[in-house]
């Protein structure tokens, strides 16, 4: 998958593309619900399903690049130990989330009262760091994530979680606890800022 797929992805696929995510939450939700009910198996899938999920979304989130795979490992431990509250009204990975979401608050909370060594938050690292290696990138090494940082921060956020991790759209807009019409104008943005940072970059490189 190229990069311009990904900004500009082709609309007869989207159909197929929500209804494979679909079956998939389907079968995410059953794990965790199977997991609730004490299924060692259930446990696992469910945990693995998600795990990259949860390490884009807490590295887009915080700002230590060293404390992504802390907060992921903290995210479903506080999962694993509420399952009992989970009814499955949600999707497994829309709560999840937002358990991940908690988990990076409490620990701004947490490091409020320490001194901080920088003020710039290092998050584009820890995306690379916990993202996977085929991830694709602009073509001539121009990096995707290189150009996220120009964006504002709400429709970074669309993006990374619509484009990169791919969460459906009423998942993302659950998460980050808006209308689902909001999201899409966000990643709409996103997507025509990033195409025309493209622009500019290539015509910077052009002799």
């Amino acid at each position: 998958m190229t990069t311009s797929a990904l900004l500009d992805p082709p609309a007869e696929t989207d159909e197929s593309a929500s209804c494979r995510d679909q079956l998939m939450d389907e079968s995410i939700t059953a794990w965790a619900l199977a997991a609730r009910g004490g299924d060692p198996d259930a446990v696992e899938r469910f945990v693995h399903a998600l795990h990259r999920d949860v390490q884009r979304y807490v590295a887009h989130l915080c700002g230590d690049a060293q404390a992504v795979d802390d907060l992921a490992q903290d995210t479903f431990l506080r999962a694993l130990a509420g399952l009992h509250r989970f009814e499955g009204r949600s999707s497994a990975r829309a709560w999840l989330l937002s358990i991940a979401r908690r988990a990076v608050i409490d620990s701004y909370r947490r490091a409020a009262a320490r001194p901080r060594l920088s003020d710039v938050p290092d998050w584009q690292s820890a995306v690379e760091r916990a993202q996977p290696c085929d991830l694709p990138g602009f073509d001539d090494g121009i990096a995707l994530l290189d150009l996220l940082t120009a964006l504002p921060e709400e429709r970074r956020e669309a993006f990374l979680l619509t484009q990169l991790a791919g969460v459906p759209y009423a998942e993302a807009a659950e998460v980050s606890d808006c209308p689902i019409g909001t999201v899409r104008s966000r990643v709409a943005r996103a997507r025509a800022s990033l195409m025309d940072l493209l622009d500019e970059a290539e015509e910077a490189r052009r002799p």
